[in-house]
């Protein structure tokens, strides 16, 4: 297959089912992980892919669970905070592992140190940078262009953001963790269609305020709108009502001084939910992070498995 990846199997004498046999696509530079003895539709690719956008080369990590040569995909691209590196991104996330049955192609773009904080060419060359990745997905075959998701974690968040606001007609759902909107981007936000949208954050986040207010997070201080802000301007753009409903999460673990609560904005042509962790800081609900400052028991929630019930929140979006 042309494109960014590709794999071959390799076929023996007798009884044996096959193999999978590593190969590497020198135009992409993607390495495919094979597991020998495995079946065709069993494997796991990962690896490194460099597109030539803005003036400069970017990379980003893709992973993908199925065989290649099948039809279109979904495609969830996940940015992450500044200061993680892909590889721990994933294994604190565990998004894998939610998505392994369904075969979506997975995305994590790389920034260029961190992400742009601020308006500017180093904004527009970062947004720019995501949707040319997905244009070259498209473009190449591997991507359906009616279902690609998007996924903004920290710092990753506000750049999801400023994506779904000007580009809602790229994405067929939208979700953020630990984050809200950059207050520069509130006034003019205004998505051209309803987008589903999820916001999971924590009423005692002191890095990203849940009441809104200037961020302490490593590589972003600007300031941010409260997340119930955030919530009404995906809310408006579904056509939602003024109510909402709220439901308690079964309380996991009651130890870990926090409690995770569903808020649905009601009348919404696409749904817009908050997960609203109360007590909860900056720490992604389900996963613990040992290099976050706020990711001991008092503020890390157990209630709810945020990659889950984001991937579950995409799919049923498109029912």
């Amino acid at each position: 297959m042309a494109g960014l990846c590709e794999m071959a199997v390799g076929r023996s004498v007798g009884t044996s089912l096959g193999r999978l046999v590593l190969r590497s696509v020198m135009a992409a530079g993607l390495a495919v992980l094979a597991i020998a003895g495995a079946s065709a539709t069993a494997f796991a690719a990962a690896g490194r892919v460099t597109i030539e956008s803005g003036g400069s080369a970017r990379t980003a990590l893709l992973v993908q669970h199925r065989r290649l040569k099948q039809a279109r995909r979904p495609v969830v691209v996940v940015l992450r905070g500044g200061r993680d590196k892909a590889s721990h991104q994933r294994r604190i996330f565990g998004l894998e592992d939610m998505a392994r049955g369904s075969g979506p192609i997975l995305v994590y773009p790389d920034p260029q140190g961190h992400w742009a904080e601020s308006p500017g060419p180093e904004m527009n060359r970062d947004t720019g940078f995501v949707r040319d990745l997905i244009g070259k997905l498209v473009s190449d075959g591997l991507a359906d262009r009616r279902k690609v998701f998007l996924i903004g974690i920290s710092s990753g968040g506000a750049l999801a953001l400023r994506l779904a606001c000007e580009n809602s007609a790229l994405f067929a759902g939208v979700a953020v963790v630990i984050s809200s909107m950059p207050a520069d981007l509130g006034a003019t936000c205004a998505p051209s269609r309803p987008l589903p949208f999820l916001i999971i954050a924590g009423t005692a986040d002191t890095q990203v305020p849940f009441t809104g207010g200037k961020a302490n997070l490593p590589d972003n201080k600007s300031e941010f709108l409260a997340v119930d802000a955030t919530l009404g301007i995906f809310g408006k753009a579904a056509g939602c009502g003024e109510g909402r409903t709220s439901m308690a999460f079964p309380d996991r673990n009651p130890r870990d001084g926090s409690r995770a609560y569903l808020d649905k904005l009601t009348g919404c042509k696409v749904p817009v939910a908050l997960v609203r962790i109360e007590g909860g800081g900056h720490s992604i609900p389900g996963h613990w992070n040992p290099g976050d400052p706020e990711s001991g028991p008092a503020a890390r929630n157990n209630d709810i498995e945020s990659a889950k019930l984001i991937w579950d929140f995409f799919r049923e979006a498109q029912e």
